[in-house]
């Protein structure tokens, strides 16, 4: 079976000690492609070293995360612009708002996030967006903007069923990753309601490993287990699900 991890940290600190080896235990599962988000400007070099080392296997995206927008949001992306003027990259991302952590910087959050999306439609890729406690103002935002030619996934989808099917209504995807084999998670109940075709497999790694390493460094060679929850959860074959899902992506980031 073939599967596609669609974000996942890879050039994290966390891996520091293990790194190359994780990422042949990904591909040993059956994990043939690594979608990388990017964070700011200080994870380009390692994101992209990695590209380098796994040619066709660990794949780029670009883009300023909302957790790491502060004072300096211009600086960063003018380095977000730069780059994707410079080279191909799969998606911006990992843009968009958080309202989880710090909300000192909501109005430059915005900001950030409607520029990127402007630099997705200019540069005809797909958005990679982060909605944590923000998924409303997220739908309303990718509305504001869509135009008919905005495409992406909702990265760690947990909102519910109703704003699930206006996602999918846009044309986005969902990203379903390691919370959906948690107990109370509210997500059995969106991926009983939401057919496959509109959902694609993630880890995120290192964070939100799926049971039972919940509470664990996650890796990106758990996306297996992530899609036999949903397996499952919809009564399919794991090898349907491997199959739908990993065709999902090659459409989202446009390899098709």
């Amino acid at each position: 079976m073939n599967w596609i991890d669609t974000h996942t940290h890879l050039y994290s600190h966390k891996f520091e000690s293990d790194r190359t080896d994780m990422i042949k235990r990904a591909l040993e599962a059956g994990v043939s492609q690594l979608f990388m988000p990017n964070i700011d400007s200080s994870s380009i070099d390692g994101m992209l070293q990695l590209e380098a080392e796994f040619p066709g296997q660990c794949l780029p995206m670009m883009g300023l995360h909302p957790c790491d927008v502060k004072e300096n949001v211009e600086e960063e992306l003018a380095i977000v612009r730069e780059w994707l003027n410079k080279r191909k990259f799969w998606a911006v991302g990992e843009i968009g708002l958080d309202f989880y952590w710090d909300k000192t910087f909501v109005p430059q959050q915005y900001e950030a996030f409607r520029e990127q999306i402007k630099l997705a439609k200019q540069y005809d890729i797909p958005i990679a967006i982060h909605s944590r406690e923000s998924t409303r103002e997220c739908i309303d935002v990718v509305k504001e903007l869509h135009g008919g030619n905005l495409s992406g996934v909702f990265h760690c989808f947990s909102g519910t069923v109703a704003e699930a099917k206006e996602i999918t209504e846009m044309g986005f995807y969902l990203g379903i990753g390691g919370v959906v084999t948690f107990k109370k998670s509210g997500l059995e109940e969106v991926m009983a309601e939401i057919p496959l075709e509109h959902i694609v497999l993630e880890t995120d790694a290192p964070y939100l490993a799926p049971v039972p390493y919940r509470g664990k460094r996650n890796e990106s060679a758990y996306i297996p287990l992530i899609g036999e929850k949903i397996a499952d959860i919809k009564n399919l074959k794991i090898a349907d699900v491997a199959a739908i899902t990993s065709m999902n992506a090659r459409k989202l980031f446009k390899m098709l």
